[in-house]
């Protein structure tokens, strides 16, 4: 006898957005190493970012106190910020007290 397999019915995918895949192609680009070392990037907009998703994302993005924009004259936005300094007053910077023990063994 065969066996009968069951069909399953696939999750349902949720489609993204298209302000959450232009904020997440952004973030990655942001996160890139290479933005990272050099401290900025810059954001082309593809033909599938709408008016709309490009305007709230450009506009978090210039909300952001940390960040600095500057339109390009072909469309595109370049980001860059500065290197944050670590805060070693008490955050940051954890202070060990190393004592000498004897070895358990």
């Amino acid at each position: 006898m065969a066996k009968s397999k069951k069909h399953e019915k696939p999750a349902d995918r949720q489609e993204m957005s298209g302000i959450e895949r232009l904020g997440l192609r952004v973030s990655s680009m942001i996160n890139h190493p290479v933005a990272q070392i050099q401290r900025w990037v810059t954001i082309h907009r593809l033909d599938t970012d709408g008016d709309r998703e490009g305007e709230e994302v450009i506009g978090v993005i210039a909300d952001t106190d940390e960040l600095e924009l500057t339109l390009n004259d072909d469309g595109s936005v370049t980001v860059r910020w500065e290197q944050q300094e670590l805060e070693t007053a008490g955050k940051g910077v954890p202070e060990f007290d190393l004592e000498e023990q004897a070895a358990p063994f």
